[in-house]
């Protein structure tokens, strides 16, 4: 059964048999908003690019991070899928995903922090239907899901992140809107969330 995250609220990572999971993607999907008035009947609906990458975090300070430009960390435990220039028809499927193999994050490895960012720099007024999830990868159940709030003029946000806790993971809810066409932009934003 899936959990609808709050911003804020967290969950620990683990089957409902208590077992640790293994395998997770994080999947980010969007929709363009549909243009209104008479621009809209000449230029089409818009495509919007929103971009999802994972910043590994260690001590406070990034170590590496996945996004479209470099799809596998160096020590292979969280591999991006690909880029989607233009969402989808917002029917619930994810867009772009990041998975993650949670057994193989290096142990230096505390955090993972995943961002979302228009990289053609349209603000979210611009976008429906986003949203982020975390899936078993395993079994392919979804865990969690995280409606991204709609409107604003921000063109980012810090959507959520996983962390040790003890000998397990949590995810975090964050939803911080934030401004910036790529994870480099965002990462002060990032820092008070670490």
């Amino acid at each position: 059964m899936s959990i609808n995250l709050n911003k804020g609220q967290q969950i620990s990572l683990s089957k409902s048999d208590g077992t640790a999971l293994t395998s997770v993607r994080m999947g980010l999907g969007w929709k363009a908003a549909p243009r209104k008035g008479f621009l809209a009947k000449l230029m089409g609906g818009g495509d919007i690019d929103l971009d999802a990458s994972a910043v590994l975090i260690a001590g406070g300070q990034p170590t590496d991070v996945v996004f479209f430009q470099h799809l596998v960390s160096d020590d292979g435990s969280v591999r991006h899928t690909g880029d989607n220039l233009t969402g989808g028809a917002g029917a619930g499927g994810d867009d772009e995903s990041i998975l993650v193999d949670l057994a193989r994050v290096p142990a230096h490895v505390d955090q993972i922090v995943f961002t979302v960012n228009s990289f053609t720099g349209q603000t979210f007024a611009e976008v429906q239907n986003a949203f982020c999830r975390l899936v078993d990868e395993t079994t392919g159940a979804e865990l969690a899901r995280y409606t991204l709030t709609g409107g604003g003029s921000h063109t980012a946000q810090i959507m959520a992140k996983v962390h040790r806790t003890g000998g397990g993971w949590q995810m975090k809810a964050i939803g911080e809107p934030a401004t910036g066409r790529t994870f480099q932009d965002l990462l002060p934003a990032i820092a008070p969330h670490l």
